[in-house]
Order: C-alpha cells, then sequence, then structure tokens
C-alpha cells in the first residue's frame, strides 16, 4: 500500500460518509431545489446590475448576511415571505416566475 493511501485510509477512519444520503435528500428534493437555484441567480443578476452588495441587500431585506448567502447558494427553501422581501429589497416583480411552465 502506498503511503498516499495509508494516510488517507488513517484519515478516514471512524468517519462515516453521508454522500449517498446527501444524494437521495438531492434527488428528492430536486424540483424545488432547481427552482430556488433559478431564483438565486436571478438575485445575483440583480445585485450586481444594481451594484449592492450582499450586506446591503441584508440590511434592505432585514435579515442577517448568512441568510443572504444561503439565498445566493440556490440550496435554501425559500418562503413566500422571503421572495417577497427580495423583490422589495431589489424593486424587481416576480423574481420566482418559473422558465419552465410545463412544471406548474
Amino acid at each position: 500500500m502506498t503511503k498516499g493511501l495509508e494516510r488517507l485510509l488513517e484519515l478516514s477512519k471512524g468517519r462515516v460518509s453521508t454522500w449517498r444520503e446527501e444524494a437521495e435528500w438531492r434527488e428528492a428534493n430536486k424540483e424545488w431545489l432547481e427552482y430556488s437555484a433559478q431564483i438565486a441567480v436571478q438575485v445575483l443578476f440583480a445585485i450586481k446590475n444594481k451594484e449592492i452588495t450582499q450586506q446591503q441587500l441584508a440590511l434592505r431585506m432585514g435579515v442577517c448576511p448568512q441568510y443572504v448567502d444561503k439565498i445566493l447558494k440556490g440550496r435554501e427553501n425559500l418562503s413566500l415571505e422571503t421572495i417577497s422581501k427580495v423583490e422589495q429589497a431589489l424593486n424587481i416583480p416576480h423574481i420566482c416566475s418559473r422558465t419552465d411552465e410545463s412544471r406548474m
């Protein structure tokens, strides 16, 4: 066995991999994750065009910057209230309009 492989086995000893559970979770939540990612792209585009920072967006929304970061990663299950706050903070209507109407 090579030293690199030995080291890898030593580092991973006792750790249980959760990749399978994470993959299953992503598959089970695929619909809203895709939707959340679309919203994240729209928000990123808007803050770039309006030349504001994530910190400024957080202040406008009344949330912490870490929450804005979660939104922008596209993995947050957004409430209608949060979507409305984003729309108001960025002055953009209907941020959550779906591009694929066949899913509605």
